[in-house]
């Protein structure tokens, strides 16, 4: 019985030594989600002065709200550092559509509209077409939910 007890010790240690070896020679990291980066890379300047989604470069970076943006050129990003909330998407890059069911949804960048010169970001193509029924009302809806749950403007 007892042979049996140390055994099992061996597997424990050998199963958290594995992982630890894993872990520590990057594989795990490059499979992590980069929950840092904001709109998943895509350069958020570029909607505005592009007018489609661009997706940005490591190169050229600013962090702002707790996240690192990326951007496809070096005046894209002094555009940004200079103007956050003037390019930045709303809801922090949350899904527009799923603010108004008081959700928070990882969009998809490739899926967005300009209204009123404030960028929004929608999770799918589906998402997008329901937001789209009503964008003034969904946009005055999720504004609301977004000040009252998440404190922010």
């Amino acid at each position: 019985m007892k042979s049996h007890y140390v055994f099992d010790g061996i597997l424990t240690g050998f199963s958290l030594l594995s992982f630890l070896l894993i872990a520590s020679s990057g594989m795990a990291a490059e499979k992590a989600p980069q929950s840092d980066l904001a709109i998943k890379g895509y350069d958020a300047v570029a909607y505005f002065k592009a007018g489609k989604a661009v997706k940005g470069s490591g190169s050229f970076t600013f962090p702002w709200h707790d996240m690192t943006w990326h951007f496809s050129t070096k005046e894209n990003r002094d555009l940004f550092a200079a103007s956050p909330e003037k390019y930045a998407p709303q809801y922090d890059g949350y899904c527009a559509w799923a603010m108004t069911e008081t959700r928070l949804a990882v969009t998809d960048p490739e899926v967005w509209k300009i209204v009123d010169g404030k960028l929004y970001l929608n999770c799918s193509r589906e998402a997008y077409e329901k937001w789209s029924k009503d964008i003034p009302g969904h946009i005055k809806k999720a504004d609301a939910i977004w000040r009252e749950r998440f404190g922010k403007k």
